[in-house]
């Protein structure tokens, strides 16, 4: 039996708004037929390319595949990854306002597959200018009034420059804020609702953890201290537990072959922002999430989940 029943929940009415590093995911398919005479390496003969919205990017298809109205807000490059980017973005439903910067390259993780096995991975990136940055931030402003909830998605590559401005200026909206953390100070994410860390994430900003009673004291003092409502944990195999006010509730993870992780915590932060604004509670939507993560996993690269995989 689903552990998470189609009540009707209105999908097309939530309007997500969803800022944070976007790039290119290209994925280059061949076969392995030999060794390289050069060095010890597979010889991979391409037969497919594949060019999928990563970042950023990914989240916001992933809450337009639940039917949700997805804004994207992001910088990319002035550059031939950044049109094929901009275009994908707008090929998946989702309304973009993509800044160009003609200083930076598109961020682009060149993945090299061979007999279903990720072989290589090869990023190119470069960091945004601090001008295109301070102009994201006022259409940042611009944008709240016309979303229910906010997610800022932190890869890290400098594209949150103001994340704390942003939360301010969400909350003050009255907006929800989920954000997917990066990095070892959680600080600058204090007043969002809500942070998803997988299990190496979190370990980098709480520190080891010698059982699960020590692990949910670490969760909630962190969650606590930054003033969140709730702490998602995602634990791959393990399912994901939300730490808020009530406690800690375990959500196993659905059974199924496991093919690819890539995207997964896209996925989840998309599906709890797109259930919420939706109108059902944090403890269905962090249910939902978990199936729609569940779904993901079972398909290669970045993917997404849509309304009909959930709900049928």
């Amino acid at each position: 039996m689903s552990d998470a029943p189609d009540r009707g929940y209105p999908t097309a009415g939530a309007r997500i708004l969803v800022v944070g590093d976007v790039m290119l995911d290209r994925y280059w398919f061949g076969n392995v037929d030999r060794i390289s005479p050069e060095a010890p390496v597979p010889v991979v003969r391409v037969t497919r390319i594949e060019e999928r919205p990563g970042g950023a990017a990914n989240v916001a298809r992933n809450c337009a595949a639940l039917g949700a109205q997805a804004h994207l807000l992001s910088v990319i490059g002035g550059d031939e990854a950044g049109a094929k980017l901009l275009a994908l973005v707008e090929a998946s439903g989702v309304r973009s306002n993509l800044h160009r910067d003609a200083a930076m390259d598109t961020t682009v993780k060149l993945r090299v597959v061979g007999r279903q096995q990720q072989l290589l991975r090869i990023d190119f990136e470069t960091p945004p200018s601090r001008e295109v940055l301070a102009s994201k931030l006022a259409d940042f402003e611009a944008a709240l009034p016309d979303c229910d909830a906010v997610i800022l998605s932190d890869y890290g590559k400098g594209g949150l420059a103001h994340i704390s401005t942003m939360i301010g200026q969400a909350k003050s909206a009255g907006k929800r804020v989920l954000v997917d953390p990066k990095g070892d100070d959680y600080s600058r994410y204090r007043g969002a609702d809500m942070v998803t860390p997988n299990l190496g994430e979190l370990r980098e900003v709480v520190g080891s953890w010698k059982d699960e009673a020590d692990l949910a004291a670490r969760a909630q003092k962190l969650r606590i201290d930054l003033a969140l409502d709730g702490l998602l944990l995602t634990r791959s195999e393990q399912g994901m537990t939300l730490f808020d006010e009530h406690g800690a509730m375990h959500v196993p993870a659905q059974a199924r072959e496991v093919y690819d992780v890539s995207g997964a915590g896209d996925t989840v932060i998309a599906t709890v922002a797109v259930m919420l604004a939706a109108g059902a509670t944090l403890a269905e939507s962090v249910r939902i999430a978990n199936r729609a993560a569940g779904i993901v996993v079972g398909k290669l690269g970045t993917a997404v989940a849509t309304r009909a995989e959930l709900f049928g």
